[in-house]
């Protein structure tokens, strides 16, 4: 009886154990020699602290990542300008080993974002202004681009970043039937029909909606009940709030993430909401470098919470653990990951003294 207690806790403890542990992907800038490719690690949600498992080396500019939904396959963009492609790995969470597959052209210049279904992978190329559509393989692997959407417009500061089209990000809608892409060069959300077995056209256009003038949309996040959006502008960290139904966006709220007081560069990054659906979070990089809470009420307007400093410079991503105790912070210019305790019942944010050094982490995602 002793020795199967003994053996019945120390399953349990085996358990608990790997309940706790994530497997967390870091992808970062090679360029500059300060990093090496695609990093991973094994972050515990008790502690917050973090362990290296593995590098995926030789990858140029993996700055973008994303898991396919087995979470078995990784794909990264590889940000070199007009010779730009897109990456796939074998991905195994358990040994964090990542195997390289195909690597294809992105069709476009400066892929900035990527997501991934059991069908297709979708690239949102910046500089291009370019949106490319790539078909998975039974292993895993990428065919040539099926589509290539190209925008042709521009916004009101012509003279600096809105001289021509800058496809900055693609979201499924929480339905999966439209595909949202964020043009911060044209101050546009386009919403496509996303048809995922398409032989050559998989998106078709639905509508756009003209967002603020000469204010950049960069990224959007939906809330978790699917009912409402949020939209973050770069040049002023400004958050449009929308209801949104069958694929039409309603704008029900503008809300600044900054007080009017603040003179310097603002220059909103990343935009998410937490799991149980009660609070949004938001960085700011420039001369901010902070993260806005936001409360959010059932009818999914926002309400200021807290603003906290960061604690390095050019929050360029952040993303809250499995688990939802924490924040890890990617900083672009201080080659950190800060990790922040998160209180789920308020939503505020607090120093938990970790971090990971890491050089230019530009975009985190867990893994199982």
């Amino acid at each position: 009886m002793k020795k199967s207690a003994i053996l019945f806790f120390l399953l349990l403890a085996t358990i608990f154990a790997f309940a706790q542990n994530h497997s967390l992907l870091i992808g970062t800038y090679t360029s500059t020699g300060k990093s090496e490719g695609i990093y991973s690690y094994s972050f515990n949600s008790l502690t917050g602290e973090s362990k290296l498992k593995n590098i995926a080396k030789n990858i140029i500019n993996p700055s973008y990542l994303t898991l396919d939904p087995s979470r078995k396959f990784v794909y990264s963009v590889n940000e070199t300008g007009k010779t730009s492609t897109v990456s796939t790995f074998k991905y195994d969470s358990v040994s964090n080993r990542l195997d390289f597959l195909n690597k294809v052209n992105s069709q476009g210049a400066d892929p900035c974002y990527i997501i991934a279904d059991q069908q297709n992978v979708i690239v949102a190329n910046y500089s291009g202004g370019t949106l490319a559509v790539f078909q998975r393989k039974e292993d895993g692997s990428l065919s040539e681009a099926k589509q290539i959407i190209k925008h042709n417009g521009k916004g009101a500061d012509t003279k600096g970043r809105q001289e021509s089209a800058h496809v900055h990000m693609v979201q499924f809608t929480p339905d999966h039937k439209y595909l949202v892409c964020t043009d911060l060069g044209e101050d546009n959300i386009y919403i496509y029909h996303y048809t995922p077995n398409g032989k050559d056209t998989v998106l078709t256009l639905k509508s756009v909606f003209k967002t603020n003038s000469g204010t950049g949309p960069r990224h959007l996040t939906f809330s978790a009940n699917g009912k409402f959006a949020y939209l973050v502008h770069e040049f002023n960290g400004s958050i449009s709030v929308f209801s949104y139904l069958n694929g039409d966006l309603r704008k029900i709220q503008e809300i600044e993430s900054m007080p009017k007081s603040f003179s310097g560069k603002i220059d909103g990054a990343a935009i998410q909401t937490s799991a149980d659906g009660k609070f949004l979070y938001e960085s700011n990089r420039g001369d901010a470098n902070n993260i806005t809470v936001f409360s959010i009420a059932e009818n999914g307007l926002l309400k200021l919470v807290e603003q906290v400093s960061t604690l390095g410079r050019g929050p360029r991503a952040f993303t809250i653990d499995p688990s939802g105790n924490f924040i890890l912070v990617a900083h672009q210019y201080t080659n950190d990951v800060v990790v922040f305790k998160r209180n789920k019942k308020s939503g505020k944010l607090a120093d938990s003294g970790q971090r990971i050094e890491i050089g230019i982490p530009v975009c985190l995602i867990f893994g199982k």
